[in-house]
């Protein structure tokens, strides 16, 4: 895949920098390339739930996230990418010392972008499948975002 941005790495360092919550989870960018990366979380207790698994949240927090940056990558300067809707199925229960996420883009259009995210759980040695996820991002300009607002721009 093309990124239509040159300097799309800038604007994809911008969705870690700045997004609040994705600093307070510990989301990390470990890898990046036009139409996919990789991330990770060091789990800590805070991303557990009541019994001792991590959070079906954070988990589908990093898909999301992830997913969105692959469609970062793609688009042109001046336009951001906005969740229109995301599935998400968990197929393990997680526990373990990190979660990585990989996501990529499989249909890159020009006002839509489908992306799937798969999230593996570290710990003792195993890598397990725990989650994955289909996403759809709508592309906006920067002008239409809307203050946050997950909305798919009108025809």
């Amino acid at each position: 895949m093309k990124a239509r941005n040159p300097h799309f790495a800038d604007e994809v360092r911008r969705l870690y920098d700045s997004a609040p919550f994705i600093g307070a989870i510990g989301l990390c960018l470990v890898d990046l390339a036009p139409g996919s990366c990789e991330t990770l979380i060091r789990l800590e207790r805070r991303h557990l739930q009541q019994d001792g698994f991590v959070h079906a949240g954070v988990q589908a927090t990093m898909a999301d996230h992830s997913a969105g940056t692959a469609a970062a990558s793609l688009i042109g300067a001046g336009e951001l990418v906005l969740t229109a809707e995301f599935k998400i199925n968990f197929l393990e229960a997680a526990q373990g010392e990190e979660l990585r996420c990989r996501a990529r883009v499989l249909k890159p259009g020009s006002r839509l972008i489908v992306a799937e995210s798969e999230v593996f759980c570290l710990g003792g040695g195993a890598r397990r499948f725990t989650a994955k996820a289909m996403v759809t991002l709508a592309v906006v300009s920067k002008g239409r975002g809307g203050g946050g607002a997950q909305a798919a721009p009108s025809p």
